[in-house]
């Protein structure tokens, strides 16, 4: 049987009498499912709607929701205890009764619904509404994922088929999976379930903090380990969500979390997942607005820290401490901080081994190091990921096992490379260009010509990234301002850098390597004379006060930003004559 998937408009004399509305309104065998059965359900009404211009000069009218959704026994008394708690202005439900007259609700109902299949639906059915530009509010979103049960084999299936009827039923509201499945949000949601390890170590650290905070411990830091594709960024996603929405259960107290990143399109996804899931305000910042903001004399209970690696070590202007992560802690009884060594790109990010160390033996003292190691962005081989991280760790090229799930090319020019892109760009939106910091660029003015600031390769050039924004209208700005740079339809035209595509995914990813990246004698050489990235290039200032360039490892960490950014594959261009032929060699034009 088919799932069914039932509509109704709630007003009071239906929603007064729903279990006679649906008897008298559906056949037997479909009222007694929907009666009987434990169903999923959907309640929704209209929000502000947005209107923009569209790239062809089309005015644009983006329709907005509230959604409840929420899974019971007993449809009917559930109904009407949301309606009977509408009373409480404090209340999701409140939104609901005022709305009556324009809302609308779904009943999900299969004979084969049990509790387990019901709740994994509802928390499918928020991880796929939440992403969508389109909401407003979205008012549960507990996330409930279960693990085994009957007849689980069944989901996927049944989970298509309900969102085709959903969105038969309003594709304004019920977005396409392709076009939800490439958002910066989804890949981020903390309502992913989650891969085994992820899942192992996320109740791992849960019980750690719990039992931090139960003992009145202090000064606790889990410190987890993981290279780029280990899936970090969702499994601090899924912690602070956890611990936001569900530590009360625990503690018997609301805990006071907060989520910290140094990473601008990072910051926007996380301030977008906290809104539209209702995580409370002013709960996600830069590290030195967190600082600046709260007292070591008022300490919050947990902070999260993503892309941890990218904290600064040292003062400048806007922070004047020495080091970002001994000062959140300070204001923090428990730190959650999520770090790879090999993402750490400029000089004021620099660790010294010896401060390094400290707080990964801080963590060890403490039980609380973890490390993840199952790759779970690029869809390649362990072949062809040996091959990738060679080139930037061993600093030489391996020969080249055809992938039959990895696609890996490399290219006679950039404009062959463009045109790859744009080409798999066609099915695969989300593909774009990327290049090493090799080329002038200044946020703060127009270069002397007027025109862009772009990465140019003899005749071929292409803008940086955010040059194209200045000939959008102040209505296409807003649209994408949830956006990262990767979902804006006019990125395409442009090249993305480590500053905008650091932690988040493509489809194709095709990688420009500039005149820092050399191949001689066999081996591949990082000449940060070459970068135009002066916070990579420019001396650290150690502890003893010696000054050292670290401009080689900056340059060899950007390049493996760059080249694991590709889910399905990675296409290359070399700009050193040497290092493209190597490459052609090895992978073929």
């Amino acid at each position: 049987m088919m799932p069914i998937v039932y509509s109704i408009k709630e007003e009071t004399s239906i929603i007064d009498n729903l279990s006679t509305y649906i008897s008298n309104n559906t056949d037997n065998k479909k009222a007694e499912v929907l009666l009987s059965y434990p169903v999923v359900y959907i309640h929704y009404w209209p929000g502000k709607s947005i209107e923009y211009t569209d790239k062809k000069g089309t005015s644009v009218t983006q329709k907005r929701f509230n959604v409840y959704v929420g899974e019971s026994n007993d449809i009917v008394s559930r109904t009407r205890e949301h309606y009977l708690a509408g009373a409480d202005s404090s209340k999701w439900q409140s939104n609901l009764v005022k709305n009556r007259l324009i809302s609308q609700l779904i009943l999900i109902g299969h004979p084969h619904f049990n509790k387990s299949f019901t709740l994994d639906l509802e928390n499918k059915l928020i991880d796929y509404i939440a992403p969508g530009n389109n909401i407003d509010n979205l008012f549960n979103a507990r996330g409930n994922p279960q693990n085994g049960y009957y007849p689980v084999d069944e989901f996927n299936d049944v989970f298509n088929s309900v969102w085709r009827k959903l969105r038969q039923l309003n594709n304004d509201l019920f977005l396409s999976l392709s076009e939800i499945e490439k958002t910066a949000f989804f890949k981020a949601s903390p309502l992913k379930k989650l891969k085994q390890e992820q899942l192992e170590a996320k109740e791992e650290i849960l019980s750690k903090v719990y039992d931090a905070l139960k003992s009145g411990k202090d000064g606790q830091l889990i410190f987890v380990q993981g290279e780029a594709g280990t899936g970090k960024t969702v499994l601090n996603s899924a912690l602070f969500y956890e611990l936001i929405t569900r530590g009360e259960e625990y503690l018997g107290h609301e805990i006071n979390c907060h989520l910290i990143v140094n990473h601008d399109q990072q910051l926007n996804v996380y301030q977008q997942i906290a809104k539209r899931l209702n995580l409370g305000e002013n709960t996600v910042h830069k590290p030195t607005s967190f600082i600046n903001n709260y007292s070591e004399n008022n300490k919050i209970d947990v902070a999260f820290i993503d892309e941890g690696h990218l904290l600064l070590t040292q003062g400048k202007q806007s922070y004047t401490g020495h080091n970002q992560l001994d000062d959140i802690m300070k204001r923090s009884r428990v730190t959650v901080i999520m770090f790879d060594e090999y993402q750490v790109l400029t000089a004021e990010e620099y660790w010294e081994p010896e401060l390094l160390d400290h707080f990964k033996k801080l963590s060890y003292r403490q039980s609380n190091y973890l490390s993840l190691s199952t790759q779970l962005r690029m869809l390649c081989s362990d072949t062809t990921l040996k091959w990738i991280n060679n080139i930037v760790e061993c600093r030489t090229l391996l020969p080249f096992t055809k992938d039959s799930k990895y696609e890996v090319r490399s290219f006679e020019s950039p404009k062959a490379l463009q045109d790859a892109i744009k080409g798999r760009a066609v099915t695969d939106s989300l593909s774009r260009i990327v290049a090493t910091y090799d080329w002038p660029y200044n946020n703060k003015k127009s270069p002397s010509n007027g025109g862009y600031w772009s990465v140019k390769i003899g005749n071929w050039s292409l803008p940086w990234n955010y040059e194209k924004e200045k000939e959008l209208t102040s209505k296409e700005l807003r649209a994408n301002k949830s956006k990262s740079w990767a979902e804006q339809e006019h990125t395409i035209d442009e090249v993305g850098s480590t500053f905008t595509i650091q932690g988040f995914d493509l489809s194709y990813v095709g990688v420009i390597l500039g005149p820092s990246v050399k191949y001689r004698d066999g081996k591949i050489l990082f000449d940060p004379s070459e970068s135009y990235n002066n916070k990579a290039t420019q001396k650290r200032t150690l502890k003893d006060g010696s000054k050292v360039s670290f401009g080689e490892t900056f340059i060899r960490n950007e390049v493996k930003v760059l080249l694991t950014r590709g889910v399905k594959g990675l296409y290359i261009y070399a700009c050193d004559d040497a290092l493209r032929d190597a490459l052609k060699r090895v992978l073929g034009a």
